[in-house]
């Protein structure tokens, strides 16, 4: 016959199986508000019955249940759904950081009226204006030094704005970068945790919550991938790199780079490899330091060199009402003291680049006159250098227009002299210097005998910075020094015409060698550099930079808002739906506790008569 006591084994297991169930319960409404806390449930399943040897099976079964038992205690979680929400989380992150600096940018071009930069740039022209029609007055020259001071003002506060921004950004950045690091060091000691646990036979479901909950976090900083490739090996990847491979983390790091205001570059700790970071919080701070604030800061400085340069060429060869000239009206800072723009870049103590921003052809060109020459023109370009060919059909202006329309980093124009000049703009790549002309060859003789600038055509007449007196490829060509970096930040009106307005030139030396007070040429030729094709790159005027300047950042500020708006309406779906699958609900958990006391109650009710049984077969049982 069967045990005497089997009953009371059969409901003591019941009574363990819905306290596990009952305590399951209460842990999840214990837990409804922790951040990443996935609802769990017990697996109950029958125990193992008792095989019965001594009966036949022609009778009865001979097999005899022996009640319920705790399977496991699981999470309700849905892998293909954290999955996506993974995949797809950097995208809000990304937009949400990019419209949150957009709308500081915004601020900075959203200037009040009498303090922004083109309301003071346009008084300074209209000082000019005037100082033309009244040469001989000193309060013209006063409100031209006053107005210049005003407008520099303004392009320094602009200037300091955006790189203020610029240093917030480069601060979020290194911040970022820790927490991504701390992230993927704390995946990886839980991984290890997670396979110690599983290795006894446990199942570690609020360490696999706490993982996925620092998954969760780190999709939003860096657009990451996750690989469970068996229970007991857990990958996190980075653009097609491994971050965290089981209970292994890699690590980024920052590394500084020349010429990019003292910012770093994101690498790999281990390898020094560029990291790669094109999604998620990181990504988006990333792109708008190296890229967004750097443009801007890029056309500012552009804007500022090339305003300056076209003011003082034709200031220092104009002269004042007290005679003085060769002065320029804005102070320029050159980026060496070496005459020939020498630099030690690697830090050797040995020259080695030439940093020059301007050259200057020695011969007067027409620009409607045919060159009746042809060749290509290499100039140095973003990446490595572009190709500039022409013809002999070619007219000068179209040639200087091919030159600008190229995706080279140095332009041309004819100066007030109708020499050709080449000037260098700003860099596109951070690891190449602005305002240097990098490279510039000609396999035919545009730029040699034609133009007067280089001495020789073909590879060995070419000019490159890459060496030291590289000016000694120039045929007697003119040319500046490169200035210090940002020159925005530092523009300013010369002292020594703030000390004497009377040195405000205005005016020319006629043929026979005087200069006559009430001539005022030269402010009429500074005056009308502001409608003047001028501007380097696509911006022709000064009036094109403020209008392009102002769309493009309201434009883009426009797209980041809508992006993320966008986005964050298809997370908060995914996001509901996982509250849907794995939150707590309350109500369902108490209804639980109601179901589970009630099985309780009975398997104690079941053990009470088991009890009674067993009390009358041996205490009231009488032969």
């Amino acid at each position: 016959m069967g045990s005497t006591f089997s009953g009371i084994e059969l409901g003591k297991r019941s009574i363990m199986a819905h306290t596990d169930a009952i305590q399951t319960a209460g842990h999840n409404i214990s837990n409804a508000d922790t951040e990443g806390y996935s609802r769990q449930r017990v697996q109950m399943k029958e125990f193992d019955p008792l095989y019965r040897p001594d009966l036949e099976r022609a009778e009865r079964p001979g097999m005899i249940g022996q009640g319920i038992d705790t399977q496991s205690v699981e999470r309700v979680r849905d892998e293909m759904l954290d999955n996506r929400i993974t995949e797809q989380q950097h995208h809000e992150s990304y937009w949400d950081t990019r419209s949150k600096y957009y709308t500081m940018i915004e601020q900075i071009y959203n200037e009040p009226e009498d303090v922004s930069v083109r309301s003071n740039m346009d008084k300074f022209w209209q000082s000019w204006q005037e100082l033309s029609m009244h040469p001989e007055n000193q309060s013209a020259r006063q409100a031209v030094v006053t107005r210049g001071e005003n407008l520099t003002d303004s392009i320094n506060a602009k200037w300091e704005g955006l790189m203020g921004i610029g240093t917030l950004i480069n601060a979020d950045i290194e911040a970022t970068v820790k927490q991504v690091n701390d992230y993927a060091r704390q995946i990886a000691a839980i991984n290890g945790e997670i396979v110690r646990s599983r290795g006894m036979g446990d199942n570690p479901n609020d360490l696999l919550d706490r993982r996925d909950l620092l998954v969760d976090k780190l999709s939003k900083l860096v657009n990451i991938t996750t690989d469970r490739r068996d229970s007991d090996e857990f990958f996190v990847h980075v653009d097609g790199q491994v971050l965290v491979q089981g209970g292994i983390a890699r690590t980024f790091d920052l590394e500084a780079v020349i010429d990019n205001n003292g910012y770093d570059k994101l690498v790999w700790k281990d390898t020094g490899n560029d990291a790669v970071i094109k999604g998620g919080k990181l990504g988006a701070l990333i792109e708008l330091r190296d890229v967004d604030v750097r443009n801007e800061v890029q056309s500012l400085n552009t804007m500022t060199m090339n305003f300056a340069d076209l003011v003082n060429d034709v200031h220092r060869n104009a002269y004042g009402a007290n005679h003085v000239t060769g002065l320029d009206f804005f102070t320029q800072r050159s980026f060496v003291e070496n005459v020939n723009g020498n630099y030690d870049r690697d830090g050797d103590g040995q020259m080695d680049h030439s940093y020059i921003f301007r050259f200057t052809g020695t011969t007067k060109l027409n620009p409607q006159e045919q060159i009746g020459l042809e060749g290509t023109m290499t100039l140095s370009g973003p990446n490595g250098n572009v190709q500039v060919a022409y013809h002999p059909t070619d007219t000068v202006e179209t040639v200087i227009n091919r030159i600008n329309d190229s995706n080279g980093e140095v332009k041309a124009y004819l100066d007030r002299n109708s020499n050709l000049v080449l000037k260098a703009t700003t860099a596109q790549n951070v690891e190449n210097p602005d305002f240097v002309i990098r490279h510039v060859e000609d396999s035919g003789f545009f730029l040699t005998g034609y133009s007067g600038i280089l001495s020789a055509s073909g590879e060995q007449g070419a000019y490159d910075f890459a060496q030291e007196d590289a000016v000694n490829a120039l045929a007697g060509a003119q040319f500046a020094v490169s200035p210090v970096l940002n020159p925005a930040g530092y523009i300013q009106v010369n002292q020594s015409i703030k000390n004497d307005v009377m040195s405000v030139a205005a005016a020319f030396m006629d043929n026979s060698g005087n200069v006559n007070a009430g001539d005022g040429r030269a402010a009429v030729e500074i005056a009308s550099i502001r409608n003047t094709k001028v501007m380097i790159g696509h911006e022709r005027t000064f009036d094109d930079y403020f209008a392009d300047s102002v769309t493009n950042v309201g434009l883009k500020g426009e797209q980041a808002e809508n992006n993320f708006n966008s986005h964050m309406a298809i997370m908060n779906d995914l996001r509901e739906m996982r509250d849907s699958i794995s939150g707590v609900n309350i109500d369902e958990e108490l209804s639980d506790i109601i179901k589970f006391q009630h099985g309780y109650n009975a398997a104690a009710k079941f053990v009470t008569v088991w009890d009674s049984l067993l009390d009358t077969v041996i205490n009231r049982l009488k032969v």
